[in-house]
Formats: C-alpha cells, structure tokens, sequence
C-alpha cells in the first residue's frame, strides 16, 4: 500500500496557528476513512494521536535532530507533505513532494533579503514541491509577489472552522468574568495582532470593556500592550485572561457584544469565523487575507486611528442591532462554509494526484 508522510510536528501546540492547522486537517483526514493509501504522523508525543486515531494512521516519533542531513529521515515514502512552510525537516530523498503555505510573514517580520536563510530555505522548499497549497489566495499572491514558484501544481485549500458545533454548557463561567458589556479579541499578544489599538480605540468607547486571550507572556504584551493600558488608565477596562481553554473560548465568544481583530498580517485568520459561528458581528483590518476570510458583511478598519476605529465599531455595531436575525444568520452561514472535513478531502485528491 502506498504510504504518505505528514511532517506534523507542530501538532504539540494547539494554542498556535500552526498547531490548529496539524490537529484539524488530521482530524479531517481520519473521518475521511482512506483506504487505498497509509497516511504516518510525525510527532513529539505520539499517545494521544493513538488514543485518538488509533490505527488509521501509522506513526513516528519526532526527533529535533532529523533536520540534519546526516539524521534525515532514511524510509522513502511515496508522498512527503511538508505541513507548513517553515519546518526545517526534509525527506533524504528525492521523492513527491507537497508544500502548504501559510504566509511569508518572514519576508515583513525576519528579513526582505532574499539570500536571508529563512528565505533561501523557503524558496528551496518551493523547489522540490510537486505540488503547493496555499490557505488563501492572499498567501498565493504573496508567494508569488516574492518568490520564484516552479511549474506544478497550485490550490488554494481554506482551513476550517474548528469550532463546528457549538458546545457551550449552560452553567460554564470562566474565572475572568466580565459584568459590562465587552468586545472580544484573541490570538498570541505579538506586534503583528496589534491589540495595543484595541486599548487606544477603548478610551473612545465608554460604554464597553475589552477582553484579550492568548498567550500573554511575550515582550509585547509586557511592553507596548501594557504600557499603552497604563497610559489610558484603562487597567480596570482592559481584562487579560492568558491562554483559555475552548469552553472559555467559546463562553467570550457567546457573550461578547463584537469580535474585534485589527492584526496586520494574516495567511488566514480562523478566529474572526469562529466568531461569526456564534452570529456575532466581527471588525477587521482591511488588508492581506482578511477581507477574503470576513466576507461582505464584516466590518473593516482601513487604518488604525483611534477615534475613526472607535466610530467604524460604533456604526457597525447600530447596523448589526438594526438587522440583528438577519445579519446573524449570514454570519453562521458564513462560519459553516469553512469546514475542516471538506478541506481535507481537497488535500486528499492532492495526494491522489501524485500517487497516479
């Protein structure tokens, strides 16, 4: 039987992009129920893939010195997908090849030198693939604009909405619990989610709180973030929970007033149509993939002054109320269209396409 590598590694963290796109896709892959091929995970803890899965996938232990070229991986399998475009892991040999791209944030965020090792490694990867995917036509335009693509291939495959259902109990109650209406945002706290315009455009809204999740523990949010909070004097308006857990994620979802996300760079962007499951209006910045993922009945910022931030969610949110059921139901359909199951049988026909 023919037997595809999925270097998934990233899988061990689900608080981050990356580790929600492994988790789902692998998820979508298994209730796809694939006969005619073996898929094998590649992870650091490989227990709970098998508690899970069982014995629909095979699997192999990650080891951080398989990026080395004399400790790469020696089985040669009939597909190699690589599940982002970052992973420094290689197949020994020269084998068919499937590349999903994210982002190149990196060409922003690390350097716009193309001989930079980062890029020098992305483009290399691009080179070997027989086939590339891309999470939004944003991320392939971006790729484009950048980078020397071969000629193979291309498809543009969306996430999913990892949250399907909604599984909200009734009596569930974070410990952070606010009283006053809020708007709700959530992602890892770096310059790039650009929450600090979040606490400036609260000290134009009186009426509402606002309450950011994720991981708090970085530079930025004990820099930028905080000072910013202290300088409005909002500390009692602005409500940090750190990382949650998916019923907390899904309570702030529910009881939020608007979603509210003005980051600077997305490949994707899967929170805004968690939001939009729970019928919730959502605010975005208008550029890179996020007008692609909102749709037509989000709200856009298309700069990130306070005061115009502040009215463009004030008259956002009297045209949700106005149309309430109507723009709600839009929202839910919306969220509902992005669906992990589908997603995987698109990578699915992928693979089938170099195994023929």
């Amino acid at each position: 039987m023919k037997e595809i590598f999925l270097e998934s590694h990233n899988i061990k963290n689900q608080h981050f992009g990356f580790g929600q796109f492994n988790y789902h896709l692998i998820k979508g892959l298994y209730n796809a129920n694939i006969e005619d091929f073996k898929m094998t995970l590649h992870a650091k803890d490989n227990a709970p893939l098998k508690k899970e899965f069982g014995t629909s996938f095979n699997y192999k232990k990650y080891y951080s010195f398989r990026r080395y070229p004399l400790f790469q991986i020696r089985k040669k399998y009939d597909i190699w997908h690589s599940l982002n475009q970052n992973i420094k892991i290689e197949p020994f040999y020269d084998i068919p090849y499937v590349l999903t791209v994210h982002d190149v944030n990196f060409i922003d965020e690390v350097s716009d030198d193309l001989n930079h090792e980062v890029n020098l490694r992305f483009q290399e990867k691009l080179k070997r693939s027989n086939a590339i995917t891309y999470i939004s036509e944003f991320a392939k335009k971006s790729t484009h604009q950048h980078f020397k693509i071969p000629n193979v291939p291309e498809y543009v495959i969306y996430n999913g909405n990892p949250i399907k259902n909604i599984t909200l109990p009734e009596d569930h109650e974070p410990k952070l619990v606010n009283k006053r209406p809020y708007l709700f945002s959530i992602g890892e706290f770096t310059p790039r989610k650009n929450f600090h315009a979040l606490v400036e455009m609260l000290a134009h809204l009186p009426d509402f709180d606002l309450v950011l999740s994720g991981n708090d523990s970085t530079d930025y949010a004990m820099g930028k973030l905080a000072d910013t909070i202290k300088k409005h004097n909002l500390e009692k308006r602005v409500i940090i929970t750190g990382k949650i857990g998916d019923m907390d994620k899904q309570f702030y979802f529910q009881n939020c007033e608007a979603f509210v996300f003005p980051s600077l760079r997305e490949g994707f962007g899967i929170p805004p149509i968690e939001a939009m499951r729970f019928g919730k209006p959502v605010f975005l910045s208008n550029n890179t993939s996020l007008p692609e993922i909102g749709g037509k009945d989000a709200f856009y910022w298309d700069h990130y002054n306070p005061e115009y931030m502040a009215e463009i969610v004030k008259q956002g949110l009297m045209n949700y109320n106005d149309n309430k059921d109507d723009l709600s139901s839009k929202y839910v359909t919306h969220a509902k269209s992005f669906d992990w199951d589908k997603a995987a049988l698109k990578y699915i026909e992928v693979y089938r396409s170099l195994l023929l």
